[in-house]
């Protein structure tokens, strides 16, 4: 079948990004051409340092690439002013941190919301959005507690609520299971296929983690800086 524009979510053509200058000159990605399908999860995987973090920050706009293009929805994020960028990334791209990033004198329901108060929703209807989603996720039951109240796999499911309760289109997502054992690891996956490709949306995941490769429509393999094969699933 030939794939039509509308159903790439991002395409990268290119895309170079380096740190630092003379000596110290780093180069993280040499020319990566990627695309990401619309509905699909891709997992990026390879050797730390070939790039990967790197490469998920470019596509979700936190980092700016410097040749190349990458486009989101068509969108190219680098050309966008820093305020127009940043109500794009809000409407279109959630993001799980590797370290969860959960604000810890807030309840589990309110990190959820955040990205709705900083969305200008009330603080009653963001919490009850992020209530909500954390039924969802399985763990409503625990919505005034804080986080550090919570396991690391319950940490986890309260990340992915916070990344989904915008209802973006792409969930970009840094070594979900690094530090999950292997059941709760397999729950965490399930539940991020449920959720968020089952309702149509595209998931490009960071992994060293074999275990979790099963739950991959594709996974591109990084070296180097470079995306070195494709594969699709069995």
């Amino acid at each position: 079948m030939v794939e039509t524009a509308t159903e790439i979510a991002v395409s990268c053509a290119g895309v170079t990004k380096a740190y630092g200058s003379g000596q110290a000159r780093v180069t993280a990605l040499r020319g990566i051409d990627l695309e990401v399908r619309q509905g699909e999860l891709l997992m990026l995987v390879g050797p730390s340092g070939c790039g990967k973090t790197t490469l998920i920050s470019v596509i979700a706009g936190i980092l700016d690439h410097d040749d190349g293009e990458c486009r989101v929805f068509g969108e190219d994020l680098k050309a966008m002013s820093g305020s127009r960028r940043t109500r794009f990334r809000g409407d279109n791209i959630g993001f799980v941190f590797q370290q969860f990033n959960l604000i810890p004198t807030l309840t589990i329901a309110e990190n959820v919301a955040v990205p709705l108060l900083i969305a200008g929703v009330s603080r009653r209807e963001a919490v009850g959005r992020g209530r909500d989603l954390l039924n969802r996720v399985a763990i409503g039951d625990r919505w005034t507690a804080l986080p550090s109240k919570l396991s690391g796999g319950q940490q986890q499911r309260v990340a992915i609520a916070r990344a989904l309760v915008h209802n973006p289109r792409l969930i970009v997502c840094d070594e979900p299971t690094s530090s999950l054992d292997h059941e709760t690891g397999h729950k965490v996956m399930e539940l991020m296929r449920e959720v968020a490709a089952g309702d149509g949306r595209s998931l490009v995941v960071v992994t060293h983690d074999s275990r979790i490769f099963e739950f991959a429509d594709r996974i591109a393999r990084m070296d180097d800086g470079r995306i070195v094969s494709v594969t699709e699933k069995a």
